[in-house]
């Protein structure tokens, strides 16, 4: 072994450099977060050769004074923190006072800035291996800037790993939307190579907030998402939640804030994946921008050099809070087919009632019943829900259909409707090849696939009989022995009580094994074992688990998609309406359980377009 000896400083920080300045992307993020943390409102962000020859930060912030322009690019030097305590409770996007010092040792820097309380700006010239930087009086408004030239000149290595320039680029205008959406109050200006890229005044409405959403998202992102905002004492939860409709294969429409500060988690994104878990189509993934605030004092961020990555210090509550949060939101999405006033005259609603009379025999009843909207009797909505739950319920071990006339239906069915109000989903007018509803509101017409809709509603009947019963079980005649490390084993004896409840029983067989004497009855054996092993390996990571819970729901949307109506059955009216009414009070009612869409609305404006009307 060679001899122990102290780096030089400039080595020190070319090594510090390989955590902090990846590529010209990271460059740009620590000099925007300075900024901001500076108080800037106005930002200008200037590129050459993607960052890669020149990046030129411009903020309009306090500005640095002139006997602390040097030390701004000393090594952990910094004015956001004083003392260790500080580092509990971070208010700042950065506060390391490191990357300065190591942007310095990969690139020549030079610092100009006037202090809000001085009279004149002074600006520091630094580059790698010329000695100590130099000061000199400059020209500059109030604020800083930044120049970064010539990245990586002295690591040649370092910069044969860049990639081109146009990947290069795009990571940075990543970031920069990035920031720009957690920072509204602040404008910004994005230029290469002499052209303005992108540019966004000061958002300090909501209106222009969903300008600076649709110039960086697409236009069609407002068009999907809904706006949510809900605060629960020191917990905050606001932003934009995209329909389950609007969902992408990739994940590049995802933006998750902690406190303003982008972040990566994955206790938030397992709260959002179980919000969504029953209504997105295959692998797509959903679209959001959401704002977490709590306490600083509650969350870590220096757990990762680039500050992604955050430690919460309850993080079961953070996770509950948001999963309940967007559960809920989602719950009470509804396609784009809102109640409205009717605007028919009394001649012309007649006239649709004889339409309707017409069609068939079967709806003369319930024309007659309401003169425009078919309201179902409690005898009615109950048949039509017993005829397809007519199975043994392998989670309770009870027949559903015994124990409807208990359970608490999905519609009030004997709250007369007040006709005032035209139904959402309208009024059904026939059935299309044995397949699809046709009905009719007062926006147009709206199409209902009755298998997809159907399947919804049986499902989740379901989730309430597994909310409101405990889990069937099934002894095992000979018990199952499971091998874990030490570690699950001593999580698993801990949340034994817990997993009881959702059909598992147990005891601990030997210092890293458990020994399984009762399943839920929904699983086999063989699923059983490597179901519970999974939830250790969960408990051990994460600290809490649902992968229980989401086989189970699994099984019932499998359940449900088996016993609902089929394509080809033949329905009356006074069915179909059954199936429309009881849609309208059905949460998530917009997509079936494999995230297919159950309702497609076309407006009479589309419509008009189709046979060329008023051309």
């Amino acid at each position: 072994m060679a001899d122990i000896r102290i780096l030089s400083p400039q080595l020190a920080n070319q090594i510090a450099a390989g955590e902090v300045v990846e590529r010209p992307a990271s460059v740009v993020k620590e000099l925007l977060e300075n900024a901001i943390d500076a108080g800037a409102t106005q930002l200008t962000i200037d590129l050459e050769k993607s960052g890669i020859q020149l990046i030129r930060v411009l903020d309009n912030g306090s500005g640095i004074p002139k006997d602390q322009l040097s030390l701004a690019l000393a090594r952990h030097a910094t004015s956001k923190i004083r003392a260790s305590d500080d580092l509990f409770c971070i208010e700042t996007l950065g506060f390391r006072g490191e990357a300065l010092a190591s942007i310095s040792s990969v690139a020549k820097v030079n610092l100009t800035s006037l202090h809000h309380d001085a009279d004149t700006a002074w600006q520091l010239i630094s580059s790698p291996g010329d000695g100590e930087p130099s000061l000199q009086p400059a020209a500059h408004p109030i604020g800083t800037t930044v120049e970064v030239r010539d990245l990586f000149f002295n690591v040649p290595v370092r910069r044969k790993f860049l990639k081109s320039d146009s990947t290069e680029f795009n990571h940075i205008y990543d970031l920069v939307k990035r920031l720009a959406l957690s920072h509204f109050h602040v404008g910004f200006k994005l230029k290469h190579n002499g052209k303005m890229v992108w540019q966004a005044p000061i958002a300090d409405s909501v209106l222009a907030q969903e300008q600076r959403l649709a110039s960086l998202l697409g236009a069609t992102f407002l068009d999907n998402v809904i706006a949510l905002e809900l605060t629960v004492g020191d917990l905050a939860l606001k932003g934009w939640l995209g329909l389950p409709t609007h969902a992408r294969s990739q994940t590049d429409q995802q933006y998750f804030y902690v406190n303003h500060r982008a972040v990566r988690d994955k206790i938030l994104n397992h709260a959002v994946r179980q919000a969504y878990q029953d209504v997105l189509y295959g692998q797509r993934q959903p679209v959001f921008v959401l704002y977490f605030q709590c306490d600083p004092s509650q969350v870590d961020v220096n757990v990762h050099p680039t500050k992604q990555e955050v430690r919460f210090r309850d993080s079961r509550l953070i996770h509950d809070f948001i999963a309940s949060t967007l559960t809920e939101a989602i719950a009470s999405l509804r396609p784009d087919v809102p109640r409205q006033e009717p605007t028919l005259t009394s001649s012309l609603a007649a006239e649709i009632a004889a339409a309707n009379h017409a069609l068939t025999t079967q709806a003369i009843e319930a024309v007659n019943t309401a003169p425009y909207a078919t309201w179902i009797k409690p005898e009615q909505s109950q048949l039509a829900i017993q005829e397809t739950l007519k199975a043994y319920d392998f989670l309770t071990g009870q027949n559903l259909s015994d124990s409807l006339s208990t359970a608490k239906p999905l519609i009030v069915a004997d709250v007369p409707l007040d006709i005032e109000l035209i139904p959402a989903l309208g009024q059904a007018l026939a059935q299309v090849h044995g397949i699809y509803i046709l009905a009719q509101n007062t926006e147009g017409l709206v199409l209902i696939d009755m298998h997809a809709a159907h399947e919804r509603i049986v499902y989740e009947q379901l989730k309430v009989a597994l909310a409101d019963k405990q889990i069937a079980r099934q002894a095992l005649l000979i018990p199952l022995s499971l091998a874990l490390n030490v570690t699950e084993a001593d999580l698993a004896e801990e949340q034994c009580a817990v997993l009881a409840e959702v059909g598992f029983i147990y005891e601990r067989f030997s210092v890293d094994s458990l020994r399984i004497t009762e399943i839920p009855q929904a699983l086999s054996q063989n699923e059983a074992g490597p179901l519970l092993r999974d939830v250790c390996a969960d408990l051990a990571v994460h600290g809490m688990s649902r992968r229980i819970q989401d086989v189970l729901l699994e099984k019932l949307g499998n359940f449900a998609c088996r016993h609902s109506i089929h394509a080809h059955r033949l329905l009356t009216l006074v069915e179909m309406n059954v199936l429309l009414r009881t849609m309208e009070h059905t949460p998530r009612y917009g997509q079936c359980n494999h995230g297919r869409p159950t309702v497609v609305k076309i407006s009479l404006s589309d419509l008009d377009k189709l046979f060329l009307r008023g051309r």
